[in-house]
């Protein structure tokens, strides 16, 4: 994967400096693949579903190395007000003892295999999986099989890591980076389910009972809902088998009411502000509405995303930025760091910028941001554009690093797409964006449209919110 990455890496270098004063020797660039060689090249996703509704797809590299795991269509948008939190809670459960494993035996069975098991909970996912040696390959899909659907969920477990949980939260409390992107979606989304956090309130995990989480897992956890994704040295007949095996006679979901179909979450332009002076930065966040992620304008939002950029002061840079914001926050000091973000779900996102600045310069980096905001809806040319293609590129393949990355990034595009997007069909689609595509999404998405913002920190320096609101256009005679 390293030598693949460094191939792609001379590929774009190549692209993009074919017009510059600096050539490249003859013979290196005669030896060299070009990128679309390169990325048609890669090894194919296959994908096979079973009689179950379950899909399994892999993409063999031949590594010494694998990862496989659990996708599940199910994370906190599919909960309700009273179960909020459910989803993480059962995460946290399912590494805690099995009817055919204590948690002692499946510690010291992973410990002994040299492997990790590992999962998360998103907002639309929820996902076990394992890194371990290839040979090692069948006994990880038989343990991720028994945790999935043999867990325990004894009473004193689910007491213990309330307690977990509990912590967590107060962990999560102390990164001002992710409370106020919990803010952002609470404003963004308020009254829909996307509004609500992952952890859930403190006061449903107190509540939370066995009952509870056993309702959760009839009701999402089937094999229709999952993913068995694998990368590196997986051979894909060999997983098939496997989840056959393991998998093939699992039933459901079961219901006792059948769930809602997923309805659109409604967005609405807000802020919420939480001011606390004996903080010493102020945290905030600016963002309009984006595109789902099967949204044709989610590739043109992924290019005017990078056009923006991230800066950080402790990294220096920035003078010579794509971003034109990251240029000024170098050499007039407005902000400690800032990143543009591009968050999406499946019929909605968010497409804005997240900043960390002194509390007396809010005012000129907003003035900034939406400045920059108005020459992506104008004025950004080609030239600008195609830098942004290509690093968008290399970050999109830099980012597929590694066996776990790879089998992410798999998962991740079966629940999204229901295929995962070959390399070069991507590249291409990026490759189309032009400067007039650029203008024409941010006419869409961000011209005279409705902001959300989150500021938590000494954020006395931020405009009214309708002095924000009325910055998102510019009249011109």
């Amino acid at each position: 994967m390293a030598t693949c990455l460094l191939k792609v890496s001379s590929a774009l270098r190549a692209y993009s400096n074919k017009n510059s004063l600096v050539k490249i020797q003859k013979q290196w660039r005669s030896t060299s693949a070009s990128l679309k060689e390169i990325l048609m090249n890669q090894p194919p996703t296959q994908v096979t579903t079973l009689d179950c509704g379950m899909r399994i797809a892999t993409e063999d590299s031949g590594a010494p190395t694998a990862t496989v795991g659990l996708w599940i269509d199910a994370g906190s948008r599919f909960e309700t007000d009273e179960n909020n939190g459910v989803a993480h809670f059962m995460e946290h459960m399912a590494f805690k003892g099995t009817t055919k494993r204590s948690q002692t035996d499946l510690e010291l069975e992973i410990e002994n295999m040299g492997a990790h098991l590992n999962a998360y909970t998103s907002r639309e996912q929820t996902v076990f999986y394992a890194k371990c040696l290839a040979e090692d390959v069948p006994k990880a899909v038989e343990i991720l099989s028994d945790i999935i659907q043999n867990s325990k969920l004894g009473e004193n477990e689910i007491e213990r890591e309330r307690g977990v949980i509990l912590r967590e939260m107060q962990e999560v409390e102390t990164n001002l980076q992710e409370v106020v992107f919990d803010h952002l979606h609470a404003s963004a989304y308020q009254g829909t389910p996307l509004g609500r956090t992952i952890l859930g309130p403190t006061k449903n995990i107190k509540s939370i009972t066995r009952n509870d989480l056993l309702n959760y897992v009839k009701s999402y956890y089937g094999p229709p809902r999952f993913i068995l994704a694998g990368a590196g040295g997986v051979n894909h007949n060999a997983l098939v088998e496997l989840a056959q095996k393991h998998f093939g006679q699992m039933k459901g979901p079961f219901y006792d009411e059948i769930p809602s179909i997923l309805e659109p979450c409604r967005y609405t332009g807000s802020e919420i502000r939480v001011r606390d002076d004996t903080i010493p930065l102020a945290h905030v966040a600016i963002a309009v509405e984006g595109a789902g992620w099967t949204d044709p304008d989610n590739i043109p939002l992924m290019v005017a995303n990078t056009l923006m950029g991230a800066w950080d002061r402790s990294q220096g840079g920035g003078v010579n930025n794509i971003s034109y914001l990251a240029e000024a926050s170098a050499t007039d000091g407005l902000c400690h760091s800032y990143q543009s973000f591009n968050t999406c779900y499946q019929d909605t996102g968010l497409w804005g910028i997240y900043f960390v600045c002194d509390p007396m310069e809010i005012q000129d980096f907003v003035f900034n941001v939406q400045r920059e905001w108005m020459r992506l809806c104008t004025t950004v040319t080609e030239k600008e554009v195609d830098r942004a293609k290509n690093i968008l590129k290399t970050n999109m393949l830099l980012q597929l690093d590694g066996t776990t990355a790879i089998c992410e990034d798999i998962g991740r595009q079966m629940l999204c797409y229901n295929r995962r997007i070959p390399l070069h069909e991507l590249e291409a689609r990026i490759d189309s964006v032009n400067a007039s595509n650029i203008h024409d999404i941010g006419m869409k998405y961000i011209y005279d449209q409705c902001p959300v913002i989150a500021a938590v920190g000494p954020i006395e320096n931020l405009l009214d919110y309708n002095l924000i609101r009325a910055g998102m256009y510019r009249l011109r005679v």
